[in-house]
């Protein structure tokens, strides 16, 4: 089977013809993408077959968000396409397709690939879209202002001709510096529920996962890695002796590996040799480690605005204490990918999320980003590929590492969990005047992408490590201090943190703050909301469709909502405590404004699949803490919400003019604090940490 990165997810077919495409503002038409017989190079971004069809490269990793469709959607609508012309595929790993919005490095995460990338897209479109008008007027002998683009057709004094019919002329054009974006009272395809281009392959299995590669005569791996701090303290080699399909043991400070013919005899064979670490001494449970952080750390000034201490002096503010504890992916896929060492260099195929780091960490390795099958952000960084490449290079053969899942949750990244002390002093009518927040958190995203580097995680908190501190509201005196909870795990990045914890400590004590004012908590945080009014909207929106009854004792009802990634949410949760002393959720009604939707079906999938990861998150046990790392457990003990469990879920989606947003991560941040205050709202208890434990609540 011959995999390479220009594997093509196809709407209507794909050809080879004209490139036409550009990165961020283009001065010339040079490309980073591979040029075949028959094709030219005008840019990074679109091209254009002369049978009509076109591929777009694309820069970010689908992790089940929709990008691989998003994206080409943006293109296909400037440029005045047919979807069922679209094809995809993944952009060269090359310095031109940086996220601006995460230090221009090529990293998909924080709801940033709609906002980073639609004005580049929609710019590369418009120079092509306006070429292939040039090139069509040339011919028609007509100014170029009385031509448009639809459907894939050039279209002007009654005649049309097919973007491939002009895509040779095109090419000779010069581009033009500003060229104007597309305006038609044609219909459009942004906002439209388009078919997905990954879902065909998704559906029908024909899409290759990390796991799927096979490459002539492959061998397969299975590892054990050493704990935070920890190294390979011993293992038995006697036991391996003569175990069938067993073909090598590579043995580090850090890892252990055992190759064989396939991957079941790998593993069986490790077992055997059963591998021993040295390791840190933790407890079991993590709360104490931010405790004593928050106690005794040096808090850092994060946020200012007005005069906190000047307005508290002398009073006595209400407070409340907020714990999110370290949450891991949980995902099915487990950590896994195939190196080749040869002659002629090396190669890897791996998930991975920031794939230019990866392959620096590999070893300089030419890689093949494959689809990431799990999507909460595990594939950011990828333990089994630098242990690939080291036992390839030693065999001479292709070697594929999977970790088994016991070894994926030991040595999962987890979200850096924070606990946070609330303070606010109510004014005239119950209105907050001052808001204080002293958090102790680590840095995720920071850590990972420092770990990708080769670098020491940082010592000071990044400003997107409490990404969403500030409060969405308009509080006129507001002090956020932080500190460095130095933890004794491995923190990295998860969708919708720091998002998610900030939220359940924000929306939960506003609620705490409602009640202790005898203020109905919608229009308590509706007074609060100042200019806001995107946010309002969604409030009022989603209570609307719950047909909101004020979340009084004994409701059964609870509301919050968010501002985040550029998007805003309100969402009514009702929830109770059931007989099994469990938290039941029966209904989620949101209300969304993520900007212009660029796909709305996207936009509901994106906000249903992240009120079910929230819900998991929030009542998931957290694991047993050993060594610096989360004990493993089967799915059965982790209790993950079921199909046949989940609550009624209902979305509207907010009609905005304004840029889009991002969408994941925005609405499993909310979930926590409306279910929370939801249960108090029927029983009487506040939830003040996550995961939710019914039987320590206040």
């Amino acid at each position: 089977m011959n995999l390479d990165r220009r594997t093509l997810l196809i709407g209507g077919g794909a050809g080879v013809g004209l490139i036409v495409a550009f990165a961020l503002w283009p001065r010339h038409l040079s490309s980073g993408l591979a040029v075949d017989k028959g094709e030219e190079a005008f840019g990074n971004f679109i091209k254009i077959a002369r049978g009509g069809q076109i591929t777009v490269a694309v820069p970010q990793v689908e992790t089940g968000q929709g990008v691989l469709t998003a994206l080409p959607q943006i293109v296909a609508d400037e440029l005045g396409a047919a979807w069922e012309t679209i094809a995809v595929e993944p952009a060269p790993l090359n310095g031109r397709y940086g996220n601006a919005l995460i230090d221009d490095q090529r990293v998909t995460a924080a709801a940033t690939s709609i906002r980073a990338f639609e004005r580049p897209l929609r710019q590369a479109a418009a120079v092509a879209r306006t070429m292939l008008i040039g090139a069509a007027a040339d011919r028609w002998n007509i100014d170029p202002s009385e031509c448009e683009t639809a459907d894939g057709f050039v279209i002007g004094g009654g005649r049309t001709l097919t973007f491939g019919e002009l895509a040779e002329e095109a090419a000779e054009r010069s581009p033009p510096r500003n060229p104007p974006l597309r305006q038609s009272k044609r219909p459009r395809l942004i906002g439209q529920p388009l078919q997905r281009l990954d879902g065909p392959g998704k559906a029908s299995g024909s899409l290759r996962f990390a796991g799927d590669v096979r490459l002539p005569d492959m061998l397969f791996a299975s590892a054990r890695l050493a704990p935070p701090d920890g190294r390979l303290a011993s293992y038995s080699k006697d036991a391996i002796e003569g175990m069938p399909g067993v073909r090598h043991v590579g043995a580090r400070d850090g890892w252990i590996a055992v190759v064989g013919e396939t991957w079941w005899a790998a593993d069986r064979a490790l077992k055997a040799a059963d591998p021993r670490f040295s390791g840190i001494r933790t407890s079991p449970d993590m709360r104490p480690v931010f405790e004593d952080a928050l106690a005794s750390g040096d808090p850092h000034r994060w946020f200012s605005r007005g005069d906190y201490e000047g307005v508290t002096r002398g009073s006595r503010p209400l407070t409340a204490t907020y714990y999110v504890a370290p949450s891991q992916h949980l995902g099915l896929e487990p950590a896994s990918a195939t190196a080749r060492a040869g002659s002629e260099g090396l190669e890897l195929w791996a998930a991975s999320q920031a794939p230019r780091l990866e392959q620096t960490v590999a070893g300089d390795a030419e890689l093949f980003p494959m689809p990431v099958g799990a999507p909460s952000g595990r594939a950011m960084e990828n333990e089994a590929a630098p242990i690939a490449v080291a036992l390839s290079r030693a065999l001479k053969q292709p070697v594929q590492v999977i970790l088994s899942q016991s070894s994926t949750q030991n040595h999962d990244p987890v979200a850096p969990g924070a606990l946070a002390r609330m303070t606010a002093l109510p004014g005239e009518g119950g209105i907050t005047a001052a808001w204080a927040m002293r958090v102790a958190t680590a840095d995720g995203l920071g850590s990972a992408l420092a770990r990708l580097k080769g670098r020491t995680p940082p010592d000071k908190l990044d400003k997107a490590a409490l990404d969403g501190a500030v409060p969405p509201y308009s509080i006129p005196n507001v002090r956020i201090e932080s500190v460095d909870a130095k933890l004794p795990f491995v923190a990295g990045y998860m969708r919708g943190s720091p998002n998610r914890e900030m939220a359940f400590f924000t929306e939960s004590f506003i609620d705490e703050l409602a009640h202790a004012a005898g203020l109905e908590p919608l229009a308590f945080r509706m007074s609060l909301l100042g200019d806001n009014g995107r946010l309002a909207r969604c409030l009022q929106g989603a209570a609307r469709l719950a047909q909101w009854d004020g979340g009084g004792r004994g409701s059964a009802m609870g509301i919050a909502g968010w501002s985040a990634y550029g998007s805003h949410v309100g969402l009514v949760a009702t929830a109770s405590i059931g007989d099994n002393q469990q938290v039941k959720v029966q209904r989620l009604v949101a209300a969304v404004d993520c900007g212009q939707a660029v796909n709305s079906g996207l936009v509901a999938q994106q906000v249903e699949s992240g009120l079910i990861w929230g819900l998991a998150q929030a009542t998931v046990e957290s694991p047993e803490w050993i060594a610096g790392m989360p004990r493993a457990r089967s799915w059965s003990d982790t209790a993950l919400p079921s199909l046949g469990k989940l609550p009624e879920i209902v979305i509207e989606q907010v009609a905005s003019s304004e840029p889009p947003g991002g969408i994941s991560g925005l609405s499993s941040a909310v979930l926590a604090p409306a279910v929370a205050n939801a249960i108090y709202a029927a029983t009487g208890k506040r939830m003040r940490a996550l995961p939710f434990d019914p039987m320590s609540a206040a």
